[in-house]
């Protein structure tokens, strides 16, 4: 049992009830009484809002977290709702943070249970929708109790539109504007209980932000987003047909929102032809009256005030305008924000498809339908379709190109899938065959045409200025190849298309707007327009709305889209190429790096090609996972549209991806100028994109390198100091000595010498035949004896020997014995390549 359940416990006591009244430390000790009836009498102040408040502020500060969370445990449950409303804005703000984020409340986004598990276990219980705080709103609610909200820190569509005296479409606002009096400053919305609790909990995911050093806390571990979860499925059950029940009383009716009168004049929001919609607000129809929609008002007000805060940022305007280059933006998500809204989406398709079996079609609708399984019905395209395209749209449009963007795409790939959260995909095997896409879904697919056609092309030109021979990136054109390509629902999309682009010869062209147009009601059961069968007519409208009636559609199956597939297919092609030549570089320098390299007698090779890619860290494994990624990416996008191996074999030469003679990568493609090589638009591309790269090496003097973070600085300078002097000291024996035609001077110049700049591949491959050969006497360098590695390797050595029962100078002895022999074998293996080539 936690603390906050044994404090709970503690004063739900009735021995301690009656003898003791909850007041804060610093009052006078005269104050207690036995009861509080009694106080109440003897100090009538005592029932003052002021003095509650003014008691838990003070405690606040004063007070530990689980006795701060018990005294309001008591507090809810003695004091009356009229003294209770006056805490409930401040106790909001105080649990939430403060919606400018200079408060940060209890910093839910950050409370794991791993962490700080006694804080966690006792917010999660003070917060859970049975918890005390939701006992708190529901007995503000039975009251009638208003809260205004300012309307200024609403989403900016949301904001502007009541600004400018426009009514949002979204009933949530409807009948809640609240203008100041004269003088007055702001807007505000009057919201009950319910809804206030919301728009906070719902906002602080956008103005709270993260502290410094919680950038890596997993964010399905947070308290926040387990609290969505838990909200979700209390108010949105998958499960039955009616909402669990929760009361402010025992055995008391659950409290309903009441109608508000209306005060100003509104027009439409989001239609073009507002002067022909515009309606004095007095003719809109107050909040449905309809007892049976009381049983669903809290899904309802849940789910608008979670889309409305999280995906209301862009109207279709604001995106029509966010096209243009020079276009600011006005809202940036955040990967949190973004796996928030992804857990939303995946429990609205498990809510939606809880639906009876025989209420699934709209043509089965009937008055005896519960609400409630009407809502499950209705939750998607009336509230979430349109807010959650735009918002994909400005993701997809403005989200950096880096492995960051896996948050947004699994999103997208959540809400193309709606049969994953159906309840028969328990019953599917792991055959093929089995997982494929049922007719059922094609109404979605058609209803939902431009998640999947105008999002693809999206993503089309995301992966098109992507490095593909990343193991993330390639991770993601998989795994939307892998989407696309599930059986049927191609044939569904193509479908859908063919319905859209059919000709119009019975359906007026103004009718798109009157399906789509919003109705003025409080709840959505009398705003949903009826059902429409003919399916042609629901793609158009569903285009018609998302785009605008002068949008431009591009099929996904036309020759454009194509073509960008195929510029995928090559530069697949390309990148499985490149992570090759990486791989098999790297498998040549390891095989060719002599045996005691390992410990640091030969110097390592500092010029490494292609560093600018994750696999260079990653190892092997990745390049692995990159070649399986893009190979199988490749083949569901030849599946999807029907792509021949001719095809990508004639494309590959024609970019010339070929492979030179040597089995090496060709240079970017560029053209030879008067002053040298000059990069084409082509290879500027293959370079920006990681597809191809010059080869550059370091061309000048090794002992003059920059010091590397693995060498030891005032080391590698004083042992250049001591070889440059020796150098000196000796240059004309060594010079002799390597001069000679033995034996001896083969061991000289192979210790002594080092490849000439004509053994080197050059920086322009231009000059690469005519460069001159800048000859170095022989030398000796003793640089590696300054690197981490060497030291460690020999204590290593020094302290293997000691087990042996091995002297530091035997071991010594033994170690130039052992390099003498290698030296030896490699000098003939030497000389004897050099008589091979000649």
């Amino acid at each position: 049992m936690t603390t906050f359940r044994r404090g709970v416990a503690e004063w739900r006591s009735p021995s301690l009830r009656r003898a003791t009244l909850w007041v804060p430390q610093w009052f006078p000790k005269v104050a207690v009484f036995n009861v509080p009836q009694e106080a109440a009498m003897a100090f009538p102040h005592l029932q003052q809002p002021s003095f509650l408040l003014a008691s838990l502020k003070a405690d606040s500060v004063n007070k530990p977290f689980a006795q701060r969370c018990q005294d309001l445990v008591k507090v809810i449950e003695d004091f009356p709702a009229k003294e209770l409303h006056a805490i409930f804005p401040w106790l909001v703000e105080s649990i939430f943070g403060s919606l400018d984020g200079v408060l940060v409340g209890w910093n839910l986004r950050c409370l794991q249970g791993r962490v700080s598990p006694v804080e966690y276990s006792i917010a999660m219980e003070f917060l859970d929708p049975g918890g005390p705080m939701m006992k708190l709103v529901y007995k503000l609610q039975a009251e009638d109790y208003k809260f205004d909200f300012p309307v200024s820190y609403l989403p900016g569509p949301v904001k502007a539109s009541i600004q400018e005296r426009v009514l949002p479409d979204s009933p949530l606002y409807h009948n809640k504007v609240q203008f100041p009096p004269t003088g007055g400053l702001g807007l505000n919305l009057a919201l009950n209980p319910f809804e206030y609790y919301m728009f906070f909990f719902a906002l602080s995911l956008i103005t709270q932000k993260p502290l410094p050093g919680t950038l890596h806390i997993r964010t399905s571990d947070c308290a926040y987003f387990i609290l969505v979860d838990r909200y979700l499925s209390w108010f949105l059950p998958t499960e039955g047909s009616v909402l669990p029940a929760l009361s402010s009383s025992p055995g008391g009716p659950n409290p309903s929102p009441a109608p508000r009168t209306p005060t100003m004049p509104f027009a439409s929001y989001g239609l073009h032809h507002t002067s022909l919609l515009k309606r004095h607000i007095s003719h809109q129809t107050s909040v449905n009256a309809d007892p049976a929609s009381h049983e669903i008002w809290r899904s309802e007000t849940l789910l608008q005030v979670f889309v409305e805060m999280w995906l209301h940022h862009y109207s279709l305007e604001m995106y029509q305008k966010m096209q243009s280059p020079h276009a600011k933006e006005s809202f940036t998500p955040t990967e949190e924000h973004v796996l928030v809204v992804r857990l939303l989406l995946k429990h609205l398709h498990a809510f939606s498809n809880s639906l009876k079996p025989e209420q699934v079609s709209p043509s089965t609708h009937s008055h005896a339908t519960s609400p409630l399984e009407e809502f499950k019905r209705a939750a998607v395209p009336r509230f979430v379709q349109q807010k959650l395209y735009l918002f994909l749209q400005h993701c997809f449009g403005h989200w950096p190109l880096d492995a960051s963007f896996r948050a947004v795409l699994e999103m997208w790939l959540s809400y193309l899938q709606p049969w994953r959260y159906a309840p028969e995909k328990q019953a599917q095997s792991s055959d093929c065959l089995a997982r494929c896409v049922s007719e059922r879904w094609a109404p979605f697919v058609q209803e939902n045409l431009l998640m999947y056609t105008k999002l693809f092309v999206g993503f089309l030109s995301r992966a098109l200025r992507t490095d593909l021979v990343s193991p993330k990136n390639a991770l993601m054109v998989f795994r939307v190849a892998k989407v696309f390509a599930q059986p049927n629902l191609a044939e569904m999309i193509q479908k859908g298309e063919q319905l859209f682009l059919e000709p119009e010869l019975v359906i007026p062209h103004r009718q798109h707007r009157l399906f789509t147009a919003p109705t003025f009601t409080g709840s959505f059961l009398s705003s949903w327009p009826p059902a429409v069968t003919d399916a042609s007519f629901k793609v158009k409208s569903h285009v018609y709305s998302l785009e605008g009636q002068d949008c431009k559609y591009t099929p996904m199956f036309g020759p454009e889209v194509r073509t960008l597939v195929l510029r995928l297919a090559q530069l697949i092609t390309q990148a499985k190429q490149t992570a090759k030549s990486i791989s098999d570089q790297c498998g040549e320098s390891t095989a060719g790096r002599p045996f005691l390299s390992w410990l640091g007698f030969c110097s390592t090779d500092t010029n490494g090609s292609y560093a600018a890619n994750d696999l260079d860290e990653m190892g092997q494994d990745s390049v692995r996972k990159t070649d399986e990624y893009l190979e199988k990416a490749l083949e569901y996008l030849c599946q999807m549209f029907r792509l021949s191996e001719a095809q990508l074999t004639q494309l590959t030469l024609a970019l010339g991806t070929t492979q030179d003679e040597n089995g090496k990568k060709q240079l970017p493609d560029c053209v030879v100028g008067e002053d040298g090589l000059i990069l084409t638009p082509l290879g500027r591309y293959q370079i920006i994109n990681g597809l191809r790269r010059f080869d550059i090496e370091y061309q000048g003097d090794s002992e003059l390198q920059p010091i590397r973070s693995y060498e030891i600085a005032s080391l590698v300078r004083v042992l250049f100091r001591l070889s440059s002097a020796i150098n000196r000291r000796f240059a004309g024996p060594m010079a002799a000595l390597c001069s000679r035609a033995d034996f001896l001077g083969s061991f000289c110049r192979y210790h002594l010498t080092e490849p000439g700049l004509a053994d080197r591949h050059l920086l322009s491959p231009v000059a690469r035949g005519c460069a001159a050969r800048r000859p170095r006497g022989p030398r000796l360098s003793l640089r590696f004896l300054g690197s981490y590695r060497t030291l460690l390797s020999l204590l290593l050595a020094f302290f293997v020997a000691s087990l042996f029962c091995i002297g530091p100078l035997p071991c010594a002895l033994l170690l130039v014995l052992g390099y003498l022999l290698y030296a030896v074998a490699m000098t003939l293996l030497t000389e004897r390549s050099k008589l091979h080539h000649l």
